[in-house]
């Protein structure tokens, strides 16, 4: 997502480098690379020229301070003008109703259907709602049962009448269901087209007229560009909806529609979907999306993601087994199970400044980390809590459980005490006795 242009106006930011001072003349080549990075990124011309020439205003006004070098105010400026061109804040649902109804809409592809599984999940997650999904799309075959298979896997209650073929009576029968079993929320998934036609506004039309939706999002594939940013203009002229779902943001997409959509609607972006697991969908903050566009990453993200994983009692509990040097294998499969629910690993890694650069090239497996969780539950539950017991014959037992040789047991179980010696140490205030210890010659330099 987004490296391509990432690296782009990293070329182009350093056409300053070494520059003393802003000038017109160095400003003007700065952003005419800038704004072919936007327009090779799919972005709207219109919107891509706009900007620059904000940014070309902006940065012809400001006086430099001697401290700030002109690359990195034009870093600040492009920066603060990304957020704003993407909606400046964050937007939250406007859930007024009981019960509210969110009314999906869309073309066909774009994800609608497993996007409101993934709604319906994060609004009972994360807001603490009561969703119940309607199954109103009457024309895909397994769009009902898609839905029906998505929802008993988040636990979540699915409204469906196959005997029914119009669209409008299910969606108020839905609310009816809501109303009767104490639902707040009911999540309406329509159906889409492979393009827009009359008989799809006029259906989708039909379904908000009826439901009077507290909030109508449109769904749309990223990975479309500016063929996404034409459907949403389309859509928007006939439904007026409230807000924007980006769909596949993790895929192969130059992020045009991501810059460019929020100008050319004039609605704001409210969600992104950004893998296919059932809890990859994440509220959009323009902000952070600026960030991670520069090379900045996302420390923000990753904290909110940890904070969602993270039990303070547990944490309390397996601070005490580390001062004590009980950290035992339960306790490492626990750790590594609270970071794959934190999502993909390559990605979490890309939030680190500095890192998502690093390792754009670099393969990431994200079940690497699956192998050693074999290992681990080879184990009984003894073996477990006492890695000590673990001896010659009890290895090869385990290795035939998982499919691993000897010699990754061991260079497995090798790394394990290195990690629980250095978790004792930092916890035990033991890195200050370290670097004491360490001879002259290797003590580092400050």
């Amino acid at each position: 997502m987004f490296e391509n242009l990432s690296e782009r106006l990293e070329r182009s930011f350093k056409i300053l480098k070494g520059e003393g001072h802003i000038t017109e003349i160095n400003v003007a080549e700065t952003l005419k690379d800038v704004r072919r990075a936007l327009i090779e990124a799919d972005v709207n011309y219109k919107v891509a020229k706009s900007f620059t020439d904000t940014v070309k205003k902006k940065a012809l006004g400001q006086n430099v301070l001697t401290a700030v070098k002109p690359s990195q105010l034009m870093v600040k400026i492009v920066h603060d003008e990304l957020a704003l061109l993407m909606g400046g804040e964050a937007t939250d649902l406007k859930l007024e109703h009981h019960p509210s109804v969110i009314l999906m809409a869309g073309l066909n592809g774009a994800g609608k259907t497993t996007l409101s599984g993934k709604l319906a999940l994060f609004l009972k997650t994360k807001k603490h709602r009561k969703p119940l999904l309607a199954a109103c799309d009457t024309y895909r075959p397994a769009a009902i049962e898609q839905l029906r298979v998505l929802a008993e896997q988040i636990e979540v209650p699915i409204f469906m009448n196959l005997d029914e073929k119009d669209p409008v009576k299910i969606a108020k029968d839905a609310i009816q269901e809501a109303k009767a079993k104490g639902y707040d929320t009911v999540i309406v998934d329509t159906a889409g087209r492979l393009a827009v036609d009359e008989a799809l506004m006029n259906e989708i039309a039909a379904i908000k007229e009826a439901t009077q939706p507290d909030e109508t999002l449109f769904v749309v594939d990223a990975m479309t560009g500016q063929d996404a940013v034409n459907t949403a203009k389309t859509f928007n002229d006939r439904l007026d909806f409230d807000g924007v779902v980006l769909t596949k943001l993790d895929g192969d997409t130059r992020g045009g529609a991501a810059l460019s959509i929020r100008t050319v609607v004039d609605k704001p972006i409210k969600f992104v979907g950004m893998g296919e697991k059932m809890d990859a969908l994440d509220v959009f903050h323009p902000s952070r999306m600026a960030d991670r566009i520069l090379g900045m990453g996302d420390i923000v993200s990753l904290v909110e993601k940890a904070q969602e994983v993270y039990d303070e009692k547990k944490a309390r509990e397996l601070s005490k087994k580390i001062a004590k040097n009980k950290f035992d294998f339960n306790d490492f499969l626990d750790q590594l199970q609270q970071i794959k629910k934190m999502g993909n690993i390559k990605d979490l890694a890309a939030m680190i400044p500095g890192v998502g650069k690093a390792i754009k090239d670099v393969d990431i497996n994200d079940h690497a980390l699956d192998g050693v969780e074999a290992i681990i539950l080879s184990m009984t539950p003894k073996e477990r809590a006492n890695p000590e017991l673990l001896n010659a014959s009890r290895k090869a037992r385990i290795a035939r459980g998982c499919g691993k040789t000897v010699q990754e047991i061991n260079q497995f179980i090798k790394q394990f005490d290195q990690t629980r010696k250095m978790m004792k140490m930092v916890s035990g205030g033991g890195m200050k006795q370290m670097m004491r210890n360490m001879p002259k010659g290797m003590m580092p330099r400050m």
